[in-house]
């Protein structure tokens, strides 16, 4: 009786001995990883007790924020763009309904969440319009002009700054010499 109880005991403690060794034999990334994470954290650790991050008790980000919303929360809110070259002079404006928008602005999101044996996996999605984007033109931006209903799109950059104001902008110079449409 005791000679199968044995056999039966040695064949779990095999099992367990070729795991152990198998595991052994892996490649040590898993666990180099984990040092590297614990050195993180461990720093981390030691510069937030050194300098630990001071409360505040006002926020000007907050009051900027919603400052921001306030303002364009207003249907009919009327956004004037004016665009200045590198030099520092204005050479157009537009006069759009809201604020512009990036390109880099969606609806929806531009990715999805697929839960896999490995973990999440992020994947693409199409926009709203169906297509995939690259993200790449969020220096292009968008909107409706207030005067005619028309589509606008504009990049900056390469020299080309926008100045966004809520009013007509009249104390900067050349501002008399511009004409809509982000052209002079």
């Amino acid at each position: 009786m005791f000679g199968k109880l044995k056999k039966f005991m040695l064949i779990p403690l095999a099992l367990v001995a070729i795991v152990m060794l198998s595991a052994a034999s892996c490649d040590d990334s898993g666990s180099s990883q984990q040092k590297e994470t614990t050195t993180q954290q461990n720093s981390y650790d030691k510069l937030v007790k050194a300098d630990p991050a001071h409360e505040m008790t006002y926020s000007p980000t907050r009051k900027t924020i919603n400052f921001w919303v306030d303002t364009w929360n207003k249907p009919g809110q009327l956004a004037y763009v004016y665009l200045q070259n590198a030099d520092g002079n204005l050479i157009g404006y537009y006069v759009l309904e809201g604020p512009p928008v990036s390109m880099c602005t969606a609806l929806t999101p531009n990715y999805r969440i697929r839960d896999d044996q490995n973990g999440n996996l992020l994947l693409p999605a199409p926009g709203i319009d169906g297509v995939y984007y690259s993200g790449g033109e969020c220096d292009t931006y968008y909107g409706k002009d207030a005067t005619t209903g028309a589509y606008i799109e504009y990049t900056v950059g390469l020299g080309i700054n926008v100045l966004l104001y809520t009013q007509p902008l009249t104390n900067h110079p050349n501002v008399e010499n511009l004409a809509p449409g982000g052209g002079k």
